[in-house]
């Protein structure tokens, strides 16, 4: 199959991309948002390759796989008049929540029924209005990035994109309370406002831009715990990476999290004092640590394996373009 996705979550579509099939990615000049181009932090495939707009006019597209509602227009206008959904096969994946009324917010595609709605987490079906949409749910699948923990350093990894802009959706607001659990790294894409942001001094807070894939998971596999404060967000794939490298978790009790995290693999709680506690016990006894890491992944890699992943993508697309 030849499948048009826009380079829009990094993570995901260095998931999907593996795959079996030939990946189309928008790139313009300039690499913005609706022509990044293949990832250059993360490893991709030779199967996911660049085109541009000229060329999707003629190119055959077996699937579209739309990620926000404005590319319905933008696939249709590049593939020179071919309409998702009528003329060429869609679906639309939902990585994030609602935002809103929630939980009456209507989805970008409740009103029509051509073009099925994948969320990546049973909650936020659950949560999302698709209206006459079918929807279903693909859960994340995540490449295994090794058992590599060492834990060496008694500190707190907390991956967070945007932690100023986004601050009480990504649990930003949380950060001083476990700070004084145990130093934080945090890391990300625009953090290094952060420090001056929370007032916290350089011994409590520390802050890594934006790092290429591997050198995050290294990094994330010295520090003894990983943090997860997020209010409202989707099910963030830096959870599940930290717990397939071995990290224990301590991990705010929302959305899909409290499914991820079974028993024995983490810590969670509504409660950031419970969280606190538990950052403050892992960093205290590094044996406890490493057991509960060791959980951690098994769960990660049972629920989130990357082969499951793309089966059930398989069957889905051969569903929608049969």
């Amino acid at each position: 199959m030849r499948i048009l996705l826009w380079h829009v979550h990094g993570s995901w579509a260095t998931a999907f991309v593996q795959g079996p099939h030939e990946y189309l990615i928008p790139v313009t000049p300039g690499r913005g948002s609706d022509g990044a181009g293949r990832a250059r932090t993360w490893d991709w495939p030779a199967s996911a390759r660049e085109v541009t707009p000229g060329q999707l006019g003629t190119e055959p597209v077996d699937l579209v796989l739309l990620q926000r509602p404005h590319e319905l227009e933008l696939a249709q206008r590049w593939l020179g008049g071919r309409r998702p959904g009528r003329d060429v096969p869609a679906v639309y994946v939902e990585h994030n929540t609602p935002k809103g009324g929630v939980p009456e917010t209507e989805h970008p595609l409740a009103g029509q029924n051509a073009i099925p709605i994948v969320h990546v987490t049973h909650f936020n079906r659950l949560f999302w209005d698709s209206g006459r949409a079918t929807a279903l749910v693909v859960e994340h699948g995540v490449p295994d990035p090794g058992h590599r923990y060492t834990g060496e350093l008694a500190r707190t990894a907390v991956a967070i994109n945007e932690p100023v802009r986004r601050w009480r959706v990504t649990g930003t607001d949380l950060l001083p309370r476990l700070a004084e659990a145990s130093p934080l790294d945090v890391f990300g894409m625009k953090v290094t406002e952060l420090p001056a942001r929370l007032g916290l001094p350089a011994d409590r807070l520390a802050v890594y831009e934006d790092l290429p894939q591997d050198a995050l998971h290294a990094a994330l596999a010295r520090r003894r715990v990983y943090a997860h404060p997020l209010r409202w967000t989707s099910l963030g794939l830096s959870l599940i990476e930290a717990m397939m490298l071995g990290l224990p978790v301590a991990v705010l009790a929302t959305t899909e999290s409290v499914h991820a995290v079974p028993d024995g693999a983490g810590v969670l709680s509504t409660d950031p004092a419970v969280l606190a506690a538990a950052i403050r016990r892992f960093c205290a006894d590094p044996d406890w640590a490493a057991h509960t890491g060791k959980q951690a992944r098994a769960a990660a890699l049972a629920r989130y394996g990357l082969d499951r992943f793309l089966r059930d993508w398989d069957r889905l697309i051969e569903e929608v373009t049969r």
